[in-house]
């Protein structure tokens, strides 16, 4: 089981089945343990390119996490540098191709596009949020590091991590739910409904 409920908190663990999204719903909470995958638009475009070159990828990206992110050179003595989330929209065009070939989950920042959030639903994937900002308080959930491939990409290459505890927002889930959609009308119903109520104006002193 890669999903595990425990004292109201969700722990997840790669690889991911279909049926471990499904439990996923927008608005969870959940920590990750175990591996996860770093790319971002370079790395994006030339797995992309190689699925439709037919050449090898360079990780099986089956039931997997994709973290989009660039850290920064680690310090002395740490495993990495910040590593906060990148803007998600701009790997849009490269998503759902991997999405097809069984990618399951997906760490970034901001929301995704209408054609991400399709193929979210009719591939059973889910996209959830990492903390904006707070790349230097990410990077201690990540306890190991390794390049694996595009070494020539520097802070584009793909690494493989090694997590305790990150945590992340699911965002969008396969049944169409986007908490940040439903924030905003919320946000609007509020706003409507604020602009017809009448507050009387305070009573006079004395």
């Amino acid at each position: 089981m890669t999903i595990v409920r425990e004292n109201g908190e969700i722990k997840a663990t790669a690889p991911f089945t279909e049926d471990d999204v499904a439990q996923l719903h927008a608005g969870d909470h959940v920590k990750f343990y175990g591996t996860i995958y770093t790319a971002r638009d370079a790395a994006h475009r030339r797995m992309v390119t190689a699925l439709t070159d037919g050449s090898p990828m360079p990780f099986d990206i089956k039931g997997q996490v994709i973290y989009y992110v660039g850290p920064s050179p680690a310090r002395p003595g740490r495993v990495i540098g910040s590593a906060g989330p990148t803007t998600s929209m701009r790997l849009d065009p490269f998503t759902p191709a991997l999405l097809e070939q069984g990618l399951k989950v997906i760490i970034g920042k901001g929301g995704r596009g209408s054609i991400v959030k399709k193929a979210l639903q009719d591939n059973k994937g889910v996209y959830l949020l990492a903390i904006g900002g707070a790349g230097a308080l990410l990077s201690k959930t990540i306890k190991k590091m390794e390049v694996i491939a595009y070494d020539d990409l520097g802070t584009e290459s793909i690494k493989k991590l090694e997590v305790e505890g990150f945590p992340a927002i699911v965002c969008c889930d396969m049944y169409g739910g986007d908490l940040l959609l439903a924030g905003k009308e919320q946000y609007r119903d509020q706003a409507v409904l604020g602009s017809y109520v009448s507050v009387p104006p305070a009573e006079k002193a004395g």
